[in-house]
């Protein structure tokens, strides 16, 4: 096993210097503590808390169906889980400038260290789903980032994310919004697409030359070579649902066989064993604070 989570303590790296760094920075997905942990103990430097999954997780679609206080509560246990950075999927701000300075300003609270806001309106639909995803009023939508810009200051990372592309618009429409969405204070843009192949991601880098940093979601175009981003001076890359896609995945398969053998004996071989949970959620930790802080009657001890 990797070594298990430590003592909890604020990121050494923020969000904000994996964005600058000069190599190609990954995000993972989590959408809860077990998630984040096991990212962080992967070797992961900061994650991705995903509207879709941390919807999923709880029961909800991705719809804005989940409400802003059901996202801040899950990153608040994602960060005390991880002591990474945490950019999370602000949707596009649950409502309008009011309600995304509001839901910024208490992520920032509770451990994220940066929203990422989209350019549609609320409540929205997940990118994958059906053809109709249309899109905010740059001005109006500009006016929300540059609520949450005034309300978090400096160090709070904020990702103006536009959706011109899955919208079907063209480049110069993606271009213009991300033009727009700097000028009212993002430190970012992350443009998405639904293309098999990354064309059209590549085009608008190269178009926005870094203007500031790219970042991508190659959920759809998964087959292309990392080295075409890094070749691309891209910022980050999202793995955005593969988390949530691999546990749903793997308990389908482990329900299937304990109510089809009316057993465990079969699959206990293939889970983790509950020693790896305990050292993936350290407590050993426990343990060590228990003799330091409890009287020693209490816990056993003579």
């Amino acid at each position: 096993m990797p070594k298990p989570v430590g003592t909890l303590e604020d990121p050494t790296t923020t969000l904000r210097d994996l964005m600058l760094s000069s190599d190609l920075t990954f995000l993972m997905e989590a959408h809860d503590g077990i998630s984040s942990a096991i990212a962080a103990q992967a070797g992961f430097k900061g994650l991705w808390a995903s509207g879709l999954s941390i919807s999923s997780a709880i029961g909800y679609r991705d719809a804005n169906e989940a409400s802003w206080t059901d996202v801040v509560g899950v990153v608040e246990r994602m960060a005390d889980a991880s002591g990474l950075p945490i950019l999370v999927d602000g949707d596009t701000g649950f409502g309008n400038f009011n309600n995304a300075r509001i839901v910024a300003r208490k992520l920032k609270q509770r451990g994220a260290s940066g929203i990422c806001l989209e350019d549609k309106g609320f409540p929205k639909m997940n990118s994958f789903v059906g053809d109709r995803q249309p899109l905010a009023d740059i001005d109006e939508f500009s006016g929300r980032l540059s609520a949450v810009r005034d309300t978090t200051g400096p160090d709070f990372v904020l990702v103006a994310r536009t959706e011109a592309l899955i919208a079907d618009h063209s480049l110069d429409e993606a271009l213009v919004r991300a033009h727009a969405y700097a000028k009212a204070g993002a430190d970012a843009i992350l443009i998405h697409s639904r293309k098999s192949v990354p064309d059209e991601i590549l085009a608008f880098s190269k178009e926005w030359n870094n203007k500031l940093p790219v970042m991508i979601v190659p959920t759809k175009y998964y087959r292309t070579p990392v080295a075409e981003y890094r070749a691309a001076a891209i910022s980050t890359v999202i793995w955005a649902n593969h988390n949530m896609r691999a546990a749903i995945s793997a308990m389908r398969q482990v329900c299937d066989r304990i109510i089809q053998e009316e057993s465990i004996a079969g699959i206990e071989g293939e889970v983790a064993t509950l020693d790896e949970l305990f050292d993936l959620m350290n407590y050993g930790e426990l343990a060590v604070a228990e003799d330091k802080y409890l009287p020693q009657a209490a816990h056993g001890h003579e």
